[in-house]
């Protein structure tokens, strides 16, 4: 099970939904950072289950515990080591679940593909619970970047036929996307948003649920981050957002947009800003031209598909008895995860993007890039 990533800056997730703990190793940090453990928290709040109608109620405090790595709130040049205990688990709920797989869920692909050792309960390692270490990874890797002058953000552009003001591909400032980080329900629009969690409310109460469209975007990139071929900003980025679950498509700039468009129509005309830098008057190309950062503001849309445990009755197989059996799926599930999945985009962009930084110019304290 492949669970780790990066070349400079790496990250390795391990943990399982109801296992003791959930955590990340981060090594490759350039040594000397300060890390704000409030700030961490504070992101970190944001993914927690628990809080709002619309999200499961299984409740965790997601507080990390940092085991190394930091040394008088500094990163001191080790591998950084975090773990996330999971305290409110239910495993009753699952047990089921081995022998008559959920659909949509990879209950039936890891039971296949692992001879039936892997741990089923909720979801083992294939579970949104493991987004919390992620996203831990994520709130450390944001302040080295801001510190650099890169900041990430992003909102819910759309759940079912609601949809957001979508971010200003050309001029949209850092403050415009803290302003979203600011909000219980991160939309630009609150009217759209009471609008979302209506449409969330009402899947609910039908025993069903509801997917969505994440947008976000990383200001502040300088010219010449990424690396071709295979690890391009769009290729590096796309690998890690689809390690979140539930993700099924991704798309920079205007996206599968492009394909309706005449070249004179998506070509992005460059030109000088009063500053001298190279800017282009439109952004088509969302911030990444050939695999490498243009510095335009990069933007990219998240789809997450509706969740798959829902309480309504479906058919699924009983393997042992090799027929279709009818399933009701127990436990404790969101009717819409894109609410939570906000944070974990902008988390795995941060990561992705340090580790790319970090490959074309170091990264560390000392080489005047602070």
């Amino acid at each position: 099970m492949s669970s780790s990533f990066g070349e400079k800056v790496k990250i390795s997730i391990f943990g399982q939904s109801h296992s003791e703990a959930v955590g990340v190793v981060i090594d490759g940090l350039p040594a000397g950072e300060e890390i704000d453990m409030k700030k961490v928290y504070t992101f970190m709040k944001r993914r927690a289950p628990g809080q709002y109608k619309y999200v499961t109620p299984r409740k965790e405090a997601d507080i990390p515990h940092v085991l190394s790595g930091i040394f008088a709130g500094r990163t001191c040049g080790v591998p950084l080591c975090a773990v996330i205990e999971n305290t409110n688990i239910r495993s009753k709920d699952y047990i089921q679940l081995k022998e008559m797989p959920r659909p949509g869920h990879a209950d039936f692909t890891a039971e296949i593909k692992y001879g039936g050792f892997q741990d089923y309960r909720g979801g083992g390692h294939f579970s949104g619970r493991l987004t919390a270490p992620l996203c831990f990874a994520g709130a450390v890797c944001m302040q080295i970047l801001e510190r650099r002058g890169i900041s990430i953000g992003g909102h819910i552009l759309s759940i079912k036929e609601e949809k957001d003001t979508p971010i200003n591909a050309v001029s949209v400032s850092p403050r415009e996307l803290e302003v979203v980080k600011e909000k219980i329900f991160p939309v630009f629009s609150d009217d759209v948003g009471k609008r979302m969690q209506n449409v969330i409310e009402a899947a609910r109460m039908k025993e069903d649920s509801v997917g969505g469209i994440v947008e976000a975007a990383v200001v502040g990139l300088p010219v010449g981050i990424g690396e071709p071929f295979f690890d391009g900003l769009e290729s590096k980025i796309a690998s890690i957002l689809f390690a979140i679950p539930a993700v099924k498509g991704v798309d920079f700039g205007e996206g599968f947009g492009v394909s309706r468009l005449f070249g004179s129509e998506n070509n992005d005309a460059f030109y000088y800003n009063v500053k001298g830098q190279v800017k282009t008057k439109t952004n088509h190309h969302g911030g990444s031209l050939g695999g490498i950062s243009s510095g335009m503001p990069l933007t990219v849309r998240v789809a997450f598909k509706p969740t798959p445990s829902i309480s309504r009755e479906q058919d699924t197989i009983s393997m042992s008895k090799g027929r279709v059996e009818k399933l009701n799926v127990t436990g404790r599930h969101d009717p819409c995860i894109v609410p939570r999945a906000v944070p974990c985009v902008e988390a795995a962009l941060a990561v992705a993007i340090l580790d790319l930084y970090c490959l074309q110019f170091g990264g560390g304290i000392h080489n005047g890039l602070e």
